[in-house]
């Protein structure tokens, strides 16, 4: 990545290039969780956050759609197309899924759809008059699916292209069933997905880290800085360990029979939402303002991974997990 480019515009374009180029080369072309090479899914996703985490955002919902798809047997991907998982349910109206002769139809706004200007298809949950279902569409803009210009006016996350994306309130947009009701977040992959976001986390820790190991190489930075780094290499040494652990514990029980998939992800979020936050914190005390003011990447390096952590829901995912370890017993 060019470290000077400062126009948003073109810097989203170019990241947009370099998503449809790791699609079409297959180097997306992953090992599904759970089939023995779940370490080797992770390295992959850790490797493109280290480089972009706009880039692995959208990489990562285009790998876990390939796997919700296989999973919960949905059309096979056309060659060469690139898809999002449109998932979240942020507070406010929900999208309506409406069945009519034929098929169905998606009615009102998605919101938090990355890729929604680059991705050709998106994996979307809607509200039924069953429940939450997932659906597959065609992401390209027109034929009823429009997104939303200025709906994401952050600077982190700019280049993931996230915006809200509105399904026309009349016609609607025609969608294809994925699973049952409830299919997408009852499957054994869906916290196996959620653990590999954390993959992601744990990739743009090292780039964020990767300043200060730099300036550390290259000058005295003072016993201070170097105590700092000491404590990142213990921090990003504990959250590759647990990434492992967790990656070895999908492939030896993949249909999660023992019942762990949850509190596994809900842990494995939590230790590296802290080591990168941790990562962050010291890597700025180390170094103070110049990287940020002066190191193009690393501002936005530092203003992306600030952003992506926040899929984590800090307290209330705690919370989930302290119940869950109450009610089955604690494994230390």
């Amino acid at each position: 990545m060019d470290g000077e480019r400062q126009d948003g515009a073109t810097w989203r374009g170019e990241i947009e290039r370099e998503f449809v180029a790791e699609v079409e080369s297959g180097r997306l072309d992953l090992p599904l969780p759970g089939t023995g090479r779940t370490r080797r899914r992770w390295e992959a996703l850790s490797a493109l956050a280290r480089r972009d985490l706009s880039l692995a955002r959208l990489c990562e919902g285009h790998t876990d759609a390939v796997a919700i798809l296989a999973e919960l047997g949905g059309p096979a991907p056309p060659t060469g197309s690139r898809w999002g998982v449109w998932a979240a349910q942020p507070p406010g109206p929900a999208l309506l899924a409406r069945p009519e002769a034929g098929g169905w139809r998606l009615f009102g706004t998605k919101r938090y759809c990355s890729g929604a200007r680059v991705c050709t298809h998106a994996l979307v949950t809607a509200e039924t008059a069953d429940g939450p279902r997932l659906f597959a569409v065609s992401a390209v803009p027109g034929a009823g699916l429009r997104p939303v210009d200025g709906s994401w006016p952050a600077t982190g996350m700019a280049a993931s292209d996230t915006l809200d994306v509105r399904f026309d309130e009349v016609l609607g947009v025609p969608a294809e069933p994925v699973g049952p009701v409830d299919g997408y977040v009852r499957r054994p992959g869906f916290h196996q997905g959620g653990a590999g976001v954390a993959a992601c986390w744990y990739g743009g820790a090292r780039g964020v880290a990767e300043t200060l190991l730099a300036a550390a190489a290259e000058r005295d930075v003072g016993p201070h800085a170097l105590a700092h780094l000491g404590a990142v290499d213990v921090a990003l040494r504990t959250a590759r360990a647990a990434l492992e652990e967790a990656a070895d514990e999908i492939d030896a029980d993949p249909h999660d029979l023992k019942n762990a998939g949850r509190a596994r992800s809900l842990r494995l979020k939590a230790l590296v939402e802290a080591v990168a936050t941790d990562v962050m914190g010291r890597v700025g005390r180390a170094l103070g303002a110049g990287p940020l003011g002066h190191d193009a990447a690393h501002g936005r390096r530092v203003a992306d991974l600030t952003v992506y952590l926040r899929q984590h829901h800090a307290e209330r995912d705690l919370a989930a997990l302290g119940a869950l370890v109450a009610e089955q017993g604690a494994g230390w």
